[in-house]
């Protein structure tokens, strides 16, 4: 008979929980220590290690430790190929200079089961800390109690009562890009906004619409796209048949560029015709024809940042504020004098 198939199965975490009549999740903070387990089920879960014989593997050490030099890192499929690889980049770098590994957990939507889900799965495997670069607008008590429990700094993304956020201030990106406008003339400033879902999105929206307020311009109805290029070139179609447009304030890098080959290919010059302002400031942006005037955000920049600021503990503050900065290339212009 083959060896493998006739040796009994090890116990498992799941078994402990049965036997306790607990989650895994409850062993798995037990195990950890989390002072959130009360005496009594920290005793049921010791007893059922116990009888079931569980034996710790390196994962149920770190746990029981509470030190499993891992961060968890949370980041959503959809929303710009190039800012989630630069968020990447930058938290594994800075984890690995202070000598953590990072467990990347992808969702595939904006859906708080899907981030429940996420979040267990990172605290079973005993993670240090947690990155959250998910931009949820609401979140459930589950998200609540796992991110009080675990150290957790958000980018841009799900507020928590138990979490850090660490994050570009918006508004003032969209009050920037939209003045950057109306300081070279403009008065016609449509804007492509991101899903309504996204908080950023939101937020540039905001601040692009109180710009106006401030200088005395009824704000248009804003489109919408989807943060992708595609939608971008839809909605630089519409554009590109209203006459009186000329400039246009388009929410991330990838839309903008859909944006401003369907104004070309409509016969409507950038900047000429139409002034483009974005945000992001992509690696790509610099090299757009023309090259794209946009609000940055260093992503590898606020990936690092979410890590030192996880790594300081309770001497960290509870909400940081990185300052937008513009950065002018040739998309925009004075409007063209009739």
């Amino acid at each position: 008979m083959n060896e493998d198939i006739a040796r009994p199965r090890q116990p498992s975490m799941a078994d402990v929980a049965r036997i306790a009549g607990v989650s895994a999740q409850t062993v798995s903070r037990a195990l950890r220590g989390s002072p959130n387990v009360t005496p009594d089920t920290n005793r049921r879960v010791l007893a059922a290690v116990e009888q079931a014989g569980y034996r710790f593997n390196s994962a149920a050490r770190a746990l029981s430790s509470g030190r499993s030099h891992t961060i968890g890192l949370v980041l959503l499929e959809s929303g710009g190929y190039y800012s989630r690889s630069a968020v990447t980049a930058g938290v594994e770098s800075a984890a690995g200079a202070a000598g953590y590994a990072v467990s990347i957990a992808t969702i595939a939507g904006l859906d708080a089961g899907l981030m429940e889900r996420s979040l267990a799965k990172l605290a079973d495997q005993g993670v240090d800390g947690l990155v959250i670069a998910v931009p949820l607008i609401s979140v459930t008590q589950k998200i609540e109690d796992l991110t009080r429990e675990i150290p957790t700094v958000t980018l841009d993304g799900s507020r928590t009562q138990g979490a850090r956020v660490l994050g570009i201030d918006q508004a003032e990106a969209g009050r920037l890009a939209t003045q950057h406008l109306l300081d070279l003339g403009h008065r016609q400033i449509w804007h492509i906004a991101g899903p309504d879902e996204w908080i950023e999105a939101r937020q540039r929206r905001q601040g692009w619409r109180e710009c106006l307020d401030a200088a005395g311009i009824e704000a248009p109805t804003p489109l919408e796209g989807d943060w992708s290029p595609d939608s971008g070139y839809r909605q630089g179609q519409i554009v590109a048949m209203i006459p009186e447009i000329t400039a246009v304030f388009v929410a991330s890098d990838e839309m903008a560029f859909g944006v401003i080959r369907a104004l070309r290919e409509r016969g409507r010059s950038v900047p000429d015709d139409v002034s483009i302002v974005s945000v992001d400031d992509i690696a790509l942006a610099a090299y757009c024809a023309p090259p794209l005037t946009t609000v940055r955000q260093d992503f590898y920049g606020y990936g690092a940042a979410a890590v030192t600021l996880l790594l300081q503990g309770e001497a960290a503050v509870e909400e940081s504020t990185v300052t937008a900065s513009l950065s002018v290339r040739g998309s925009t212009a004075p409007p063209r004098q009739s």
